[in-house]
């Protein structure tokens, strides 16, 4: 499931947070740092601020990184206001990424609206394409949607109404979000960050193969180098507009520029915490990078990213286990062969984690103390995804099926997880049973049970086996069997 085009406001429907946390001092020295383009360290700024022979670090369409401007959002910006607060923040991030844009990036103002229609009509394929019916399963074996929920709206949803600006590839330009197009204000922190999208583009192509990850864990994964470094400029930026920087402020009035869910309640909380991990580990995972190596190191990530959410939540190299698996369905019901990868999904620790914290937080399941979430103890971390039941894992592979009943269809899945020892497949055989507790669930038999009614209601059947839990489910007992009837003894 590819989730790139998520840039999701946790801060707007989670209390008790910080989306940006501000330290006293600069996250990042940049008194000396590798040569401009010119070859030359990044110069102190000649009196005047008059504008180099040539292009270099710090210095961008006119503007130095320390330059004043003359910029006021209380009545939203002008066209000669937009231009300076740009230019200049292109330069400041220059100063703090040390590295030169090679383009102007354009920045265009799109009225919310517009946005939330083309967020849930733009789905992967259509609301009634395999990869949907496919995907609805991967998301509801998460228990972060239900029977008959459309996962790709619930997704379109919390993206129509959290994002308030994004790059686009395609227009190789920043789009601004607002519900006031006419008198438009731009936060500094998006501003910067979508502009370090831009430099990525320019020096990496972001469009490439490599930046596109096969699975849901494996495109977080991938995002944990190219959100995370940009969420790492974006915290040093803050820390920057706190002490030895004067920053354009955004009116308190315009600054949420969106909030609120589509339709009812709001977002779906468990969509969001699962999308926004490459936003909050991806930076302290950047920051060991550079702590180790500079931004050689950060650059050289970019060549290989990551390829789980475990090596980014735990900033370690450690590689995914193999998981081989043979389909043995019986009567009627059949895999997804052409979606995913040969039919299966790998949702990573991530996701498992957003599980237990959704289960915990919307349902009261006994999973994870959700207060954990803001738990991190890293001055670039904005929440924890660490925990107990998730922290030992090896892979997984989530495999969707269907069968036609009398002109219906049923859907279920098989769900193969994969552990580092004994002691944590135990953990999380324990915890998914009790969290299965939390909608009343009936043991029909060893390792099977049956949720009667409510959003998730289904027949589960769940076996652990040394360092393997495997979870099937289905409509009925029966279908849990043909489903997989390996297991049935």
């Amino acid at each position: 499931m590819q989730l790139r085009a998520l840039v999701l406001a946790l801060c707007l429907v989670l209390s008790g947070c910080s989306a940006a946390p501000v330290s006293d001092a600069p996250l990042d020295d940049d008194s000396a740092g590798p040569a401009d383009a010119n070859g030359s360290a990044p110069p102190a700024n000649p009196e005047g601020f008059a504008d180099p022979a040539s292009d270099r670090i710090g210095w961008e369409d006119g503007y130095w990184y320390d330059e004043p401007i003359s910029v006021d959002q209380s009545d939203g910006l002008s066209d000669a206001e937009m231009e300076a607060f740009v230019g200049r923040a292109m330069a400041r991030v220059e100063r703090i990424r040390h590295k030169e844009f090679t383009n102007a990036v354009p920045v265009t103002v799109i009225p919310r609206s517009e946005y939330r229609n083309q967020s849930r009509a733009g789905g992967e394929g259509g609301q009634s394409s395999d990869f949907d019916r496919w995907n609805n399963q991967v998301w509801e074996a998460l228990f972060i949607t239900g029977e008959g929920d459309d996962s790709q709206q619930a997704i379109g949803e919390a993206r129509g109404s959290s994002v308030v600006g994004f790059y686009s590839i395609r227009d190789d330009e920043i789009k601004i979000v607002t519900d006031s197009p006419d008198e438009p204000t731009v936060r500094n922190a998006t501003l910067i960050h979508e502009l370090v999208h831009a430099l990525q583009d320019q020096h990496w192509n972001l469009s490439a193969e490599r930046f596109r990850g096969r699975t849901q864990d494996g495109d977080l994964a991938v995002d944990g180098i190219v959100e995370g470094d940009a969420s790492y400029v974006e915290r040093t930026y803050a820390a920057r507009c706190a002490g030895e920087w004067d920053c354009v402020p955004t009116p308190a009035q315009r600054a949420g520029g969106g909030g609120g869910g589509g339709g009812g309640g709001g977002p779906n909380l468990g969509i969001v915490l699962t999308t926004y991990q490459p936003y909050s580990d991806g930076a302290p995972y950047v920051a060991a990078l550079h702590e180790r190596g500079g931004w050689d190191a950060v650059d050289a990530a970019y060549e290989a990213p990551p390829v789980s959410t475990e090596q980014t939540i735990h900033l370690t190299d450690e590689e995914p286990v193999t998981i081989r698996f043979t389909d043995e369905a019986r009567n009627g019901w059949r895999p997804f062969p052409n979606q995913g990868v040969d039919g299966s999904d790998t949702v990573g620790e991530a996701s498992m984690y957003a599980m237990f914290w959704y289960q915990a937080r919307a349902f009261g399941a006994q999973t994870i103390d959700p207060r954990g979430l803001f738990d991190t103890g890293d001055r670039y971390d904005v929440y924890n995804y660490s925990a107990q039941p998730t922290a030992g894992w090896g892979n997984d592979r989530v495999f969707p099926y269907r069968k036609q009943v009398d002109g219906e269809t049923q859907y279920g899945y098989v769900w193969v997880t994969a552990w580092d020892s004994r002691r944590d497949a135990r953990q999380f055989h324990e915890t998914y049973r009790r969290m299965l507790g939390a909608h009343g669930v009936e043991q029909r038999g060893e390792s099977l049970y049956v949720i009667p009614d409510g959003e998730f209601a289904d027949a589960f059947r769940v076996v652990r086996d040394g360092r393997r839990v495997v979870i099937v489910n289905g409509p009925t007992p029966a279908a849990v069997d043909d489903i997989r009837p390996g297991l049935a003894s």
